[in-house]
Protein backbone atom coordinates (compact mmCIF):
# COMPACT_ATOMS: atom_id res chain seq x y z
CA UNK A 1 0.00 0.00 0.00
CA UNK A 2 2.87 2.36 0.80
CA UNK A 3 4.28 2.00 -2.73
CA UNK A 4 0.88 2.93 -4.14
CA UNK A 5 1.03 6.25 -2.29
CA UNK A 6 4.29 7.01 -4.04
CA UNK A 7 2.48 7.12 -7.36
CA UNK A 8 0.08 9.94 -6.71
CA UNK A 9 -0.45 12.56 -9.45
CA UNK A 10 2.47 14.84 -8.46
CA UNK A 11 4.94 11.96 -8.66
CA UNK A 12 3.40 10.73 -11.90
CA UNK A 13 4.05 14.18 -13.38
CA UNK A 14 7.69 13.94 -12.34
CA UNK A 15 7.88 10.40 -13.75
CA UNK A 16 6.46 11.73 -17.03
CA UNK A 17 9.48 14.05 -17.27
CA UNK A 18 11.83 11.11 -16.73
CA UNK A 19 10.20 9.37 -19.68
CA UNK A 20 10.08 12.58 -21.74
CA UNK A 21 13.85 13.18 -21.48
CA UNK A 22 14.96 10.38 -23.85
CA UNK A 23 12.07 11.20 -26.18
CA UNK A 24 13.32 14.80 -26.34
CA UNK A 25 16.76 13.49 -27.30
CA UNK A 26 15.27 11.22 -29.94
CA UNK A 27 13.29 14.11 -31.44
CA UNK A 28 16.45 16.23 -31.50
CA UNK A 29 18.45 13.46 -33.16
CA UNK A 30 15.78 13.23 -35.85
CA UNK A 31 15.68 17.02 -36.31
CA UNK A 32 12.05 17.47 -35.24
CA UNK A 33 12.22 20.99 -33.81
CA UNK A 34 8.48 21.61 -33.54
CA UNK A 35 7.70 18.31 -31.82
CA UNK A 36 10.68 18.90 -29.52
CA UNK A 37 9.32 22.32 -28.52
CA UNK A 38 5.82 20.94 -27.84
CA UNK A 39 7.12 18.13 -25.65
CA UNK A 40 9.50 20.50 -23.89
CA UNK A 41 6.59 22.86 -23.16
CA UNK A 42 4.63 19.99 -21.58
CA UNK A 43 7.69 18.91 -19.58
CA UNK A 44 8.23 22.46 -18.29
CA UNK A 45 4.53 22.72 -17.42
CA UNK A 46 4.59 19.48 -15.41
CA UNK A 47 7.72 20.73 -13.64
CA UNK A 48 5.92 23.95 -12.74
CA UNK A 49 2.91 22.22 -11.20
CA UNK A 50 4.10 18.95 -9.64
CA UNK A 51 5.56 20.45 -6.47
CA UNK A 52 2.68 22.87 -5.95
CA UNK A 53 0.19 20.07 -6.48
CA UNK A 54 2.07 17.87 -3.98
CA UNK A 55 1.95 20.59 -1.32
CA UNK A 56 -1.72 21.49 -1.96
CA UNK A 57 -2.84 17.86 -1.73
CA UNK A 58 -0.61 16.95 1.22
CA UNK A 59 1.37 14.53 -0.94
CA UNK A 60 4.79 16.18 -0.59
CA UNK A 61 7.41 13.59 0.34
CA UNK A 62 11.14 13.01 0.29
CA UNK A 63 10.61 10.43 -2.47
CA UNK A 64 8.68 13.01 -4.51
CA UNK A 65 11.36 15.64 -4.01
CA UNK A 66 14.07 13.22 -5.15
CA UNK A 67 12.00 12.01 -8.11
CA UNK A 68 11.43 15.64 -9.12
CA UNK A 69 15.17 16.34 -8.91
CA UNK A 70 16.05 13.27 -10.99
CA UNK A 71 13.45 14.28 -13.57
CA UNK A 72 14.91 17.78 -13.67
CA UNK A 73 18.42 16.42 -14.21
CA UNK A 74 17.20 14.13 -17.00
CA UNK A 75 15.23 16.84 -18.82
CA UNK A 76 17.91 19.52 -18.45
CA UNK A 77 20.61 17.15 -19.69
CA UNK A 78 18.41 16.21 -22.66
CA UNK A 79 17.75 19.88 -23.39
CA UNK A 80 21.46 20.76 -23.24
CA UNK A 81 22.38 18.05 -25.75
CA UNK A 82 19.32 18.73 -27.91
CA UNK A 83 20.17 22.43 -28.14
CA UNK A 84 23.54 21.52 -29.60
CA UNK A 85 21.84 19.27 -32.14
CA UNK A 86 18.92 21.49 -33.15
CA UNK A 87 20.22 25.05 -32.66
CA UNK A 88 24.06 24.92 -32.74
CA UNK A 89 24.37 28.49 -34.07
CA UNK A 90 22.17 29.86 -31.33
CA UNK A 91 24.19 28.00 -28.70
CA UNK A 92 27.35 29.64 -30.09
CA UNK A 93 25.74 33.10 -30.13
CA UNK A 94 24.43 32.79 -26.57
CA UNK A 95 27.27 30.60 -25.31
CA UNK A 96 27.85 32.48 -22.06
CA UNK A 97 24.17 32.35 -21.09
CA UNK A 98 23.84 28.68 -22.10
CA UNK A 99 27.01 27.81 -20.24
CA UNK A 100 25.81 29.63 -17.12
CA UNK A 101 22.44 27.86 -17.14
CA UNK A 102 23.99 24.42 -17.67
CA UNK A 103 26.64 25.06 -14.99
CA UNK A 104 23.93 26.27 -12.59
CA UNK A 105 22.38 22.80 -12.68
CA UNK A 106 25.55 20.71 -12.89
CA UNK A 107 27.85 22.36 -10.32
CA UNK A 108 25.45 22.37 -7.32
CA UNK A 109 24.51 18.76 -8.10
CA UNK A 110 28.17 17.73 -8.12
CA UNK A 111 28.90 19.63 -4.89
CA UNK A 112 25.93 17.89 -3.23
CA UNK A 113 27.06 14.54 -4.58
CA UNK A 114 30.58 15.05 -3.23
CA UNK A 115 29.40 16.25 0.18
CA UNK A 116 26.42 13.95 0.82
CA UNK A 117 26.98 11.16 -1.75
CA UNK A 118 23.57 11.90 -3.28
CA UNK A 119 21.92 14.53 -5.40
CA UNK A 120 20.43 17.32 -3.35
CA UNK A 121 16.81 18.41 -3.84
CA UNK A 122 16.51 21.73 -2.05
CA UNK A 123 13.88 23.28 -4.34
CA UNK A 124 14.64 26.75 -3.03
CA UNK A 125 12.49 29.71 -3.97
CA UNK A 126 15.31 31.21 -5.99
CA UNK A 127 15.75 27.96 -7.92
CA UNK A 128 12.03 27.95 -8.72
CA UNK A 129 12.23 31.53 -10.00
CA UNK A 130 15.38 30.74 -12.01
CA UNK A 131 13.84 27.63 -13.57
CA UNK A 132 10.68 29.50 -14.55
CA UNK A 133 12.73 32.36 -15.98
CA UNK A 134 14.97 29.91 -17.85
CA UNK A 135 11.98 28.11 -19.37
CA UNK A 136 10.31 31.33 -20.51
CA UNK A 137 13.60 32.83 -21.67
CA UNK A 138 14.52 29.69 -23.60
CA UNK A 139 11.22 29.63 -25.45
CA UNK A 140 11.46 33.34 -26.31
CA UNK A 141 14.97 32.70 -27.59
CA UNK A 142 14.05 29.60 -29.62
CA UNK A 143 11.04 31.32 -31.14
CA UNK A 144 13.38 34.18 -32.14
CA UNK A 145 11.40 36.75 -30.13
CA UNK A 146 14.05 38.05 -27.70
CA UNK A 147 17.40 37.00 -26.24
CA UNK A 148 17.55 39.24 -23.16
CA UNK A 149 15.08 37.22 -21.01
CA UNK A 150 17.29 34.16 -21.37
CA UNK A 151 20.34 36.21 -20.40
CA UNK A 152 18.53 37.49 -17.30
CA UNK A 153 17.52 33.90 -16.52
CA UNK A 154 21.18 32.86 -16.75
CA UNK A 155 22.07 35.44 -14.07
CA UNK A 156 19.21 34.21 -11.85
CA UNK A 157 20.27 30.59 -12.40
CA UNK A 158 23.84 31.45 -11.40
CA UNK A 159 22.64 33.15 -8.20
CA UNK A 160 20.41 30.16 -7.42
CA UNK A 161 23.35 27.81 -7.95
CA UNK A 162 25.54 29.81 -5.60
CA UNK A 163 22.81 29.68 -2.97
CA UNK A 164 22.46 25.90 -3.38
CA UNK A 165 26.21 25.44 -3.02
CA UNK A 166 26.19 27.57 0.13
CA UNK A 167 23.31 25.51 1.55
CA UNK A 168 25.25 22.31 0.87
CA UNK A 169 28.28 23.69 2.67
CA UNK A 170 26.22 24.87 5.67
CA UNK A 171 24.08 21.76 6.21
CA UNK A 172 25.38 18.92 8.35
CA UNK A 173 23.22 16.40 6.48
CA UNK A 174 21.24 16.49 3.25
CA UNK A 175 17.67 17.77 3.45
CA UNK A 176 15.05 18.31 0.81
CA UNK A 177 12.69 21.20 0.20
CA UNK A 178 14.43 24.05 1.99
CA UNK A 179 13.14 27.56 1.28
CA UNK A 180 16.45 29.38 1.12
CA UNK A 181 19.89 29.75 2.63
CA UNK A 182 18.33 32.16 5.13
CA UNK A 183 15.93 29.42 6.29
CA UNK A 184 18.84 27.03 6.79
CA UNK A 185 20.87 29.61 8.72
CA UNK A 186 17.91 30.48 10.96
CA UNK A 187 17.25 26.80 11.71
CA UNK A 188 20.91 26.28 12.50
CA UNK A 189 20.92 29.31 14.85
CA UNK A 190 17.81 28.02 16.65
CA UNK A 191 19.41 24.59 17.04
CA UNK A 192 22.63 26.11 18.35
CA UNK A 193 20.68 28.35 20.78
CA UNK A 194 18.74 25.33 22.07
CA UNK A 195 22.00 23.44 22.71
CA UNK A 196 23.74 26.10 24.50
Amino acid sequence: MRDLHRWQLPNLLSAFRLVAAPVLLLLALQGHREAFLWLLAVAFFTDAIDGTLARLTGQASRFGAMLDSWADVAVYAAVAVSMLLLWPGLVREEGIAFGAVVASFVVPALVGLLRFRRFTSYHTRLVKVAVAASAVGLFLLLLDLAAWPFRVAAVLATLAALEEIAITLVLDEERSNVGSLLHVLRARRRRDDARG
